[in-house]
């Protein structure tokens, strides 16, 4: 009490001789002391569904690390517009929208929905780079030297090499996207009932045997990438084809085929795959694996990786596999609209500082454990966690015996480094299962093609075949359905005949 009283005391005699000096004060010199209204910076996020850590980790959600435990008690978005004021002295405020789809978030621009940073997959922000739409990244986005470039300094070598070698118009897609999450894709299946060499060609989507039992991607790039694989299987499987020294650019050209005698044979092969699926789904058909609705699920990788956790606490296992013809390597990436950011440099260090941000190691980590999906995020020699974090997940216990050595120098290091520094004991079924999806092996990558942006004549070819098959074609339209329409016809014709006359009569 005596020591709160003197506190007391000191404070009123301090108060009194603030308010004598301040009524000494000019009027003036008052006025050009108030605080300024601190400025804010408004920054308009779309993203995926479901596509970043929105916090609220339970007690036992924590990554105990030997580095140090990670958590997410708060939304990323929320954490970033802290970080954002307390590392450059200026308020942001993140109004974050999603989207379902790379043609609904298309159809979002084109209608004049107005962002500033998007994440589209990379066919999308080709076709974004080609309609001169994007803004490119700064030069200090690039510079190694800012410690909160984290992005530059902590991306995968193998990815950023792609981003760096892919062009479009003469323009690489890394002077204007950055990489956030990406995969391969795949089925999942039930090894009770699926073998693995089944589940290993894109032809079980056609397969009889599996009447009303798996499940086909709800869009026409995905759709179109299997039909291909499944036609072309033969070719793409063949020794001489995979010991080409052209393989890779081969393997490119054949997956992106659509001419016009592609396109027919693709549609007739949906058409087939339309009357022996389950059903063709975006998002429905991780819970349909998970309750046996279905025995195999074409699915993305980070899908997969979610769709095995769920059955895991279930104790029901599931297991995913690449077919052997080839798979999409697919990235999601940020890009920056001219229509938002326009020429706004405040908006512009906003948008990349939250690029930055989600690029930050612990933070990588926080989305990866939260969305399933696999970072760009690779980290550094002085920064090792999201290495930590892989064999914090996948690696295998000490008195396990039935392991493998599992490599990924290539993601951490570069395609064609290999000094081991990246190699884990796994269990060996682990290939099969998460670890597999989530980071898929050197064979795997070999075998991955990149979808590319198509053209304008490419797009009707497609999108006219894409609404013959989930609609109705009506080339394939049996004599007898001619009938009943020209029957259905007359009868109208003879029903409005009627009813005129009737009238004339009246």
């Amino acid at each position: 009490m005596r020591k709160h009283r003197y506190n007391l005391m000191a404070g009123t005699v301090l108060l009194s001789s603030l308010l004598a000096a301040s009524a000494a004060i000019p009027a003036s010199a008052a006025s050009a002391n108030a605080e300024t209204p601190q400025k804010t910076v408004t920054l308009r996020v779309c993203n995926w569904e479901e596509y970043i850590d929105e916090g609220d980790w339970g007690e036992d959600e924590t990554i105990d690390l030997d580095s140090g435990d990670i958590r997410g008690d708060n939304s990323l978005v929320d954490d970033f517009e802290t970080w954002y004021e307390e590392t450059y002295g200026v308020k942001v405020n993140v109004e974050y929208s999603t989207f379902g789809t790379n043609e609904d978030l298309y159809n979002m621009l084109t209608l004049g929905d107005t962002y500033d940073l998007i994440c589209p997959s990379e066919y999308m922000f080709m076709k974004l780079m080609d309609e001169k739409q994007l803004v490119p990244l700064s030069d200090h986005f690039f510079d190694t030297t800012d410690t909160n470039n984290y992005y530059i300094n902590n991306v995968s070598p193998y990815l950023e090499n792609i981003f760096e070698m892919q062009e479009r118009g003469g323009e690489t897609w890394a002077k204007y996207a950055a990489g956030y999450m990406w995969g391969v894709t795949g089925i999942v299946y039930n090894p009770e009932v699926v073998t693995k060499e089944e589940a290993s060609t894109w032809k079980i989507l056609d397969d009889p045997k599996y009447y009303r039992q798996v499940t086909m991607k709800d869009n026409v790039r995905d759709s179109y990438f299997a039909a291909v694989g499944a036609l072309k299987s033969d070719l793409l499987t063949s020794k001489e084809f995979t010991s080409d020294p052209n393989y890779h650019q081969n393997l490119e050209d054949e997956m992106n085929d659509t001419s016009p005698e592609m396109v027919s044979r693709v549609q007739d092969f949906l058409q087939d795959v339309k009357n022996n699926v389950y059903s063709f789904e975006t998002d429905s058909g991780k819970a349909d694996m998970i309750t046996g609705k279905v025995v195999a699920n074409y699915q993305w990788s980070g899908d997969a990786v979610y769709t095995m956790d769920q059955a895991d606490e279930d104790d029901y296992t599931l297991n995913f596999a690449v077919p052997e013809e080839s798979t999409n390597i697919y990235f999601d990436g940020w890009v920056m609209l001219k229509r938002g950011i326009g020429d706004d440099a405040d908006k512009q260090q906003a948008a990349e500082a939250f690029i930055n941000f989600l690029s930050r190691p612990d933070n990588a980590i926080r989305n990866m454990y939260y969305i399933g999906y696999t970072s760009f995020i690779a980290g550094n020699p002085d920064d090792d966690r999201i290495f930590e974090y892989l064999k914090w997940n996948y690696a295998a216990d000490e008195d396990e015996t039935d392991t493998i050595d599992y490599n990924l120098d290539y993601f951490f290091e570069g395609e064609g480094k290999s000094d081991g520094r990246y190699t884990f004991a796994a269990p060996a079924d682990s290939l099969d299962r998460q670890l597999g999806a989530q980071y898929p092996s050197t064979d795997v990558i070999e075998r991955s093609s990149i979808m590319r942006c198509f053209t304008a004549d490419e797009s009707t070819r497609t999108n006219r075949m894409w609404v013959n098959v989930r609609c109705y074609n009506l080339t394939k339209m049996p004599f007898y359905g001619w009938i009943l329409i020209a029957a259905f016809l007359g009868f109208f014709v003879y029903l409005v005949v009627r009813r005129i006359r009737s009238s004339k009569r009246n």
